[in-house]
């Protein structure tokens, strides 16, 4: 049975009511070459997810999620006609692992659209309450791109960018489509998507999913869309900026939340931070540490079962591509004091690469999902602390300064 196509009943999702579509369960394909990093401590293997020109033009912008019974979901762009973002002729499509990410089934689209109108850049987001998994994407009425969308938040609106999710309760195998537009968009903005990779929960339940827009006069903001009901309900956040777009939040050991954004402005990250749940934000600051091109880039707390008392609780991992000329040498960071410095660093590949997203499995291991080549095909990489190096983070080092 193939995905249902949602724009049979478009009527329905601009009114916030949801259809179903199906995903097949396939066999798992057959297990991909893997490597593994010399010595016992260090793990690092990887596998190919997509290869642009194998039943698509191009395929892109990587959204990865760890389930809470362990399975792997994977989301991204599949580009039938062109490497063109949107408006154009992009599905959604969606993997699943139960080994780890050695093994997946076949690619099922989520989120397909024709008649020249499309969805893309995904975004995961897992509620470890419910179970239920969010996906957030773009859509594109015909020829509405985020340079030429309009003003106006009206949910059938064919002149502005849409703010859409889908949602499944069985693990990414059903989905449930549903549009945010009215709720999130002032009309006087202009283009305005979720933040591609992945969205995150803070240890009381809010889920946060981060967005970026662009205004009247094209200066870029930062702003994220919670909800505190188990998505229920969707509000956003009072933005911050300028000089932001896409960008990634986490939680700090002592409950702040940090905000970590790209921006066209220098050769550095932005960051800022909240201490009211994602709700307002410091103004933002260059960090100086974190090079960065110009690109999308994932965060994730190294463990955040742990106990504030202990070291481990204020590490981060942040990946990127790390240089200030192009996208390349994709790089994972290791900061050993929630985001103050940045120590460690290991690189995936020093070629070209562009956007990364980072989860932790549940056995204690990492998956990143990646674009290699650039955008020749979408790569799944699985490795450990051992070959991070996190040993040599301080081991009596305690929280970070406020």
């Amino acid at each position: 049975m193939t995905a249902v196509r949602p724009r049979t009943l478009a009527a329905l999702i601009g009114a916030g009511l949801g259809l179903w579509s199906v995903l097949p369960v396939p066999a798992a394909a057959p297990r991909p070459a893997a490597h593994r990093a010399a010595g016992r401590s260090a793990l690092f293997e990887s596998t190919d997810l997509a290869v642009s020109g194998q039943g698509a033009h191009t395929y892109r912008i990587p959204a990865l999620a760890t389930l809470p019974d362990g399975t792997l979901l994977a989301a991204y762009d599949r580009r039938n006609d062109s490497a063109a973002d949107l408006p154009g002729n992009v599905d959604v499509m969606v993997r699943r692992s139960t080994d780890k990410g050695r093994t997946w089934s076949a690619p099922r689209a989520a989120v397909d659209y024709d008649g020249g109108v499309g969805a893309g850049d995904p975004s995961l987001l897992v509620d470890r309450t419910t179970g239920r998994v969010f996906l957030f994407h773009a859509y594109a009425p015909r020829g509405v791109g985020f340079r030429s969308a309009g003003a106006g938040n009206a949910p059938d609106s064919t002149g502005v960018l849409h703010t859409d999710y889908s949602r499944s309760d069985d693990g990414g195998r059903h989905w449930h489509h549903r549009r945010l537009t009215r709720v999130l968009k002032d009309p006087s903005w202009r283009g305005i998507f979720a933040s591609s990779g992945a969205g995150s929960q803070l240890a009381g339940g809010r889920l946060l999913q981060q967005y970026a827009f662009r205004k009247a006069d094209g200066s870029m903001w930062a702003a994220g869309a919670y909800s505190d009901d188990h998505g229920a309900s969707w509000h956003l956040g009072r933005p911050v900026g300028p000089r932001m777009d896409e960008n990634k939040t986490v939680e700090l050991a002592d409950g702040r939340v940090l905000l970590n954004s790209r921006t066209g402005s220098v050769r550095r990250r932005l960051v800022a931070h909240s201490r009211d749940g994602g709700l307002t934000y410091s103004a933002p600051a260059v960090d100086d540490a974190l090079i960065d091109p110009g690109n999308n880039a994932s965060l994730l707390r190294y463990d955040p079962t742990a106990p504030a008392r202990l070291p481990r609780a204020h590490w981060l991992l942040f990946s990127n591509t790390a240089s200030t000329r192009a996208r390349e040498n994709l790089t994972v960071r290791v900061s050993c004091d929630d985001g103050v410095t940045w120590p460690l660093a290991r690189t995936v590949t020093p070629g070209a690469a562009a956007y990364s997203t980072l989860t932790r499995l549940t056995d204690g291991t990492f998956g990143l999902l990646y674009e290699s080549g650039p955008y020749r095909k979408l790569t799944f990489a699985r490795f450990d602390g051992g070959w991070l190096g996190v040993r040599a983070c301080p081991a009596g080092r305690g929280p970070a300064r406020p």
